[in-house]
């Protein structure tokens, strides 16, 4: 199945890691990026589409019909930040976007990157995870064909990746170890691009995808975590 997909979050880390698998990969016929600024990236199946309000999309409602599915990669570090604040960056942005695209491609896939150790029950101790874990709860009712919740950890990033911190490409020289000794823990970028378009094109048993199920899909392994 070709699939054409709308991205957002292509100016940071994750967003660009995921661009890339999917400018190359043979199952994805077309991307448009929504962004606030530039990506800077020039490639025949993608389309940029520059956009300042993520609360309202009205304007540019008629742009985001007819696709198949959404890879939602745009998020905030919660470091410094209190939950009223954070929460109306990582949920009411998200389920904006979300909202509107449901109701635009009831037949869409939305794949949201969020983080291992999201609080699903919405009463833990930490903030960000009851954040992410409300987001996700509410993702799961919106009228889309498919919703499919992934819980990176660490990501080792592509090589040559722009937006990647410092911290992170400096942590992948040890990459090898990370995988044996906290491989649920960790999946690389290239993993998490793959098992976004394989659960947009083939579909997932889970719903919530943790790291060693992303590894798993990546790897064209559709029929279910071990």
């Amino acid at each position: 199945m070709k699939i054409k997909t709308i991205l957002f979050g292509a100016t940071g880390m994750v967003g660009e890691g995921v661009l890339h698998k999917a400018l190359k990969h043979a199952d994805v016929e077309s991307v448009l990026v929504i962004c606030r600024k530039s990506c800077n990236v020039k490639h025949q199946k993608l389309t940029e589409l520059l956009h300042d309000d993520f609360f309202d999309y009205s304007t540019i409602e008629e742009q985001l019909k007819g696709f198949d599915a959404c890879f939602f990669c745009l998020g905030v570090s919660s470091v410094g930040m209190n939950e009223k604040d954070y929460s109306r960056i990582t949920y009411d942005l998200t389920m904006r976007a979300a909202r509107t695209l449901s109701e635009l491609n009831p037949g869409m896939t939305f794949c949201y990157v969020s983080g291992t150790g999201t609080d699903s029950t919405e009463q833990g101790r930490s903030m960000w995870a009851r954040v992410k874990g409300k987001t996700e709860n509410h993702l799961t009712k919106l009228p889309f064909k498919a919703v499919y919740l992934f819980r990176p950890g660490y990501i080792k990033p592509i090589k040559g990746q722009r937006n990647a911190h410092a911290i992170s490409k400096v942590a992948g020289l040890l990459y090898p170890v990370w995988e044996i000794l906290f491989r649920k823990y960790v999946c690389t970028m290239e993993e998490l691009g793959l098992a976004m378009i394989h659960a947009a094109s083939e579909g997932y048993p889970k719903q919530i995808l943790e790291n060693r199920d992303i590894a798993q899909l990546a790897e064209g392994n559709s029929g279910g975590s071990a």
